[in-house]
């Protein structure tokens, strides 16, 4: 079992830049692909970023490309995920995720691939 806890989110303007981070506890954190996923009132859980066990490999959706970075301590058991210019389409709950993959491959974009979630945090960017 995996526990999960996201910090960081808030209201933020257009533009703006904000850091999420979640922080694993449990089991050993460096056996689990990590991923973060946002959701929308009325819509699914969309991908947006995963990093592999050793942090080497990362996979980000197409839009947050560029503007996002997820990356992973071990040692301190946490995954971030950076965000910049932030629009308000970005709005949303994102969650952290963890996946006991053989794999980095693209299985790690799929929301099904995850055995563990957060409780999500909320991003709002507005003006």
């Amino acid at each position: 079992q995996v526990q999960l806890v996201e910090s960081g989110g808030g209201l933020v303007q257009p533009g703006g830049s904000l850091r999420l981070s979640c922080v694993a506890s449990g089991d050993t954190f460096s056996r689990y692909t990590m991923g973060w996923f946002r959701q929308t009132p009325g819509n699914e859980r969309e991908f947006v970023a995963a990093v592999s066990w050793s942090g080497t490999y990362t996979h980000d959706a197409d839009s947050v490309k560029g503007r996002f970075t997820i990356s992973r301590d071990n040692a301190k058991s946490t995954v971030y995920l950076q965000m910049k210019s932030l629009q308000p389409e970005d709005t949303a709950v994102y969650y952290c995720a963890a996946a006991n993959l053989r794999y980095f491959g693209d299985s790690a974009r799929l929301r099904d691939a995850y055995n563990f979630w957060g409780q999500g945090t909320q991003v709002t960017v507005s003006s």
